[in-house]
């Protein structure tokens, strides 16, 4: 059985997107060796976070950013709202990068994101109504031009790479299911849809995910209480119990890449689940045999 802790009690409304930094970070205070970044989304803030201190620091944004990668020594690459956007820097003002495609759509937003190893941002978006399947799965090139690559989805989600770059991974949570596709890592296309894995319904809702050297695919259950290490056919390996109902992504970091950080939220829950998971919307680790796949910069 694995051992999980709570490495940081953040309270937060919908934590997402850990992103592990092994540089150390580039603000004050950090001790280097390596540092965890993740986004509150309805707070609207990105916020750093060294588990050799303990310390978090917070910046807040005029709009949600949802996903996140490192852009040069000091920069991101970011999924807000409309749209994509770069940061030079930790304390930056965001400036919007190629086409604000969501822009016309009120109730979308972008979602969960990733870079592949040529440095190309995939983000997928959600409509916040669950009502319409219009979210759409876009790739920033490095030259700035957005594509829409695939749509149909209520909510994109689980964006991952496979360690051989041939297989791409994407679910859409209140479908309750994964899919995977053919991967081009040199075109940047995907095809040959097919479900990888399908949960059943009242069990939670596959979220973020990561995927490690083994090739197996880690997915964060919302609304299920823990996170699920599946085969690279879709078989269920291992399962790890997160004292926390809604988890929302797990991510690697540390030195050796075997430290498993999980986001949590605590949105829309009631007295009662609160009193029983009171660290919901925390950072909770556990270690792994295996270790997670480094994460690819945005190289635009």
């Amino acid at each position: 059985m694995r051992e999980v802790s709570c490495v940081l009690d953040a309270q937060a409304q919908l934590g997402e997107c850990p992103r592990w930094d092994p540089s150390g970070g580039d603000g004050p205070g950090d001790a280097g060796g390596g540092v965890l970044y993740w986004v509150d989304i309805p707070a609207k803030t990105l916020h750093r976070f060294d588990p050799a201190t303990g310390q978090d620091v917070q910046r807040g944004f005029t709009q949600p950013a949802a996903c996140l990668a490192r852009h040069g020594d000091r920069g991101f690459a970011l999924g807000m709202k409309d749209g994509f956007a770069l940061l030079a820097d930790f304390t930056a003002d965001p400036v919007p990068l190629g086409a604000q495609v969501e822009e016309a759509r009120a109730d979308n937003r972008f979602n969960d994101g990733r870079c592949d190893r040529l440095g190309r941002f995939w983000s997928g978006t959600l409509d916040g109504t669950k009502q319409h399947r219009n979210g759409t799965l876009y790739r920033l090139d490095v030259d700035g031009q957005v594509t829409d690559v695939a749509t149909g989805f209520l909510t994109s989600n689980g964006i991952a790479f496979s360690p051989d770059d041939r297989t791409f991974y994407l679910s859409d949570t209140p479908n309750h299911v994964i899919y995977a596709y053919d991967f081009d890592l040199a075109s940047g296309r995907i095809a040959n849809q097919r479900v990888f894995h399908q949960f059943p319904h009242g069990l939670g809702r596959p979220d973020g995910a990561s995927v490690d050297a083994e090739g197996c695919y880690w997915t964060a259950l919302y609304d299920g209480g823990r996170v699920v290490r599946l085969s690279p056919r879709g078989d269920i390996l291992e399962e790890v119990a997160i004292p926390a109902r809604l988890c929302t992504m797990i991510a690697f970091g540390g030195p050796d890449l075997k430290t498993a950080y999980v986001t949590t939220a605590r949105q829309k829950l009631d007295e009662a689940e609160l009193a029983r998971h009171p660290q919901s919307g925390g950072i909770f680790s556990f270690r792994v045999d295996v270790p997670g796949l480094p994460e690819h910069q945005y190289r635009g």
